[in-house]
């Protein structure tokens, strides 16, 4: 599996889990929030479509642990990425769920709501300071007190852009856009240099985006959507601007990650995220885009970039917790964080990591070049994606968009009826 920023995106599509039963594997009594005990027992680990490319290293890792517990045995399972949230809903249902669970921000929503995971900030607050701040955060449910899984690995994008068509727009090619009002600015001047044939960019706003802008996503209490603000008005209506001028591509309303690259490649796009792979590809495919490529961060108005999260998460009605909180934050210390990081692009979610050589020190390489990139970003950064926002919110709120766009409806209607629909499928989780 390449796990890839376009991964991170997929993978936080679930469908809304099933309501789940308070049963976990541990049976109806439950497990104990205490992982002070002894660490033995046998447990199981399931992780996420991750055996076929990984398999030597999670044997390692099992293997190194078991070492380290004498008295402990892990059983390591791998769920195909297709249907993986229907799995997690099963099973929680059933009371089949494993000790320990790969899971997104997402999917743990749900089984923190029904009681099957595990507070970390009572039964690990002892780890809590070996993460960076932001990925440990992005496990807690609004409305909930606590944290409900080990931040793993985490993924963000840098942003490519055309250096040779903003120069011949009469903007810095050395000067890219860092915030929105200068990302809005520069774009209405390349669409009008070239009389609309040059978009800036091929995708329309997502919940990610309406975040980087600063629009305060939730209410405090997290029960309900307040995207609909006035800042969130002014973004779809700059979007709007944007998509009338040509600067948006006026296909973006159908765009795929894949449309979106051949657009930036063959020059009809200034800017799109991507990754080292991409890079490469441009070498081979496009030379001279490849020689005026720049490379910079996300955009935002708040100083922090977006970043996709993986966690482990601790079933809290283990028959061994002490065993499974161990063996959670084994899989996510720094020194497996690394070793994984160096074998697939992906960042370690630990504090000081991205410190290491790995992620600071210029090689020559364009894979380097990107991860040092990515990793400066990260350090910093937050996970915008509202841990209740679900894949059905995301389609809404795309819908609307697309009205507001072509103009069916105003960047304030269309907002509204987002909110609207996404405030009616929170009260549908419940």
């Amino acid at each position: 599996m390449r796990i890839s920023r376009r991964v991170f995106a997929a993978a936080a599509a679930a469908v809304v889990l099933m309501p789940l039963s308070a049963c976990g594997s541990g049976g109806a009594d439950g497990g104990s929030t205490d992982a002070s005990g002894k660490v033995e027992g046998d447990i199981t680990f399931q992780t996420w479509n991750l055996r076929a490319n990984f398999k030597p290293y999670f044997e390692g890792v099992v293997a190194g642990f078991e070492e380290k517990y004498p008295g402990t045995h892990v059983k390591w399972i791998d769920q195909p990425a297709e249907g993986y949230a229907d799995k997690i809903s099963a099973d929680a249902a059933g009371g089949t769920l494993p000790d320990v669970v790969n899971v997104s921000p997402d999917l743990v929503a749900p089984l923190a709501k029904a009681g099957l995971a595990l507070d970390l900030d009572k039964a690990a607050a002892k780890y809590k300071s070996e993460y960076l701040a932001g990925a440990w955060a992005s496990h807690r449910i609004p409305g909930m007190t606590g944290t409900y899984a080990f931040p793993w690995y985490l993924n963000t994008g840098p942003l490519f852009y055309n250096k040779s068509l903003f120069e011949q727009a009469g903007l810095d090619p050395d000067q890219p856009p860092t915030t929105y009002d200068e990302l809005f600015a520069q774009a209405l001047q390349l669409a009008r240099k070239t009389n609309g044939r040059v978009a800036t960019l091929a995708n329309v706003p997502t919940v990610e985006d309406f975040g980087r802008y600063g629009v305060e996503l939730m209410n405090k209490a997290g029960t309900a959507f307040a995207f609909n603000d006035t800042k969130g008005i002014e973004l779809l209506t700059k979007y709007k601007e944007l998509y009338d001028a040509k600067a948006l591509d006026p296909q973006a309303l159908t765009a795929t990650p894949e449309s979106s690259g051949k657009k930036f490649l063959t020059g009809a796009v200034a800017m799109n995220p991507g990754s080292a792979l991409d890079l490469d590809n441009f070498k081979k495919q496009a030379p001279t885009l490849y020689k005026n490529i720049g490379i910079t961060d996300q955009i935002t108005s708040t100083g922090h970039v977006n970043m996709y999260v993986m966690g482990v998460m601790v079933n809290s009605k283990t028959k061994h917790t002490a065993a499974s909180v161990a063996f959670a934050h084994y899989v996510t210390d720094a020194q497996q964080q690394m070793s994984f990081a160096k074998k697939v692009a992906i960042f370690p979610s630990t504090a000081g990591s991205l410190g290491d050589p790995y992620f600071t020190k210029e090689d020559g390489t364009d894979e380097t070049r990107v991860r040092i990139a990515a990793a400066k970003s990260l350090k910093n950064a937050v996970n915008y994606t509202p841990v209740l926002f679900s894949e059905q919110m995301k389609t809404a709120l795309r819908n609307e968009v697309a009205k507001a766009l072509q103009g069916k409806e105003s960047p304030e209607t269309a907002v509204d009826n987002a909110v609207k629909q996404c405030n009616t499928l929170l009260q549908q989780q419940g």
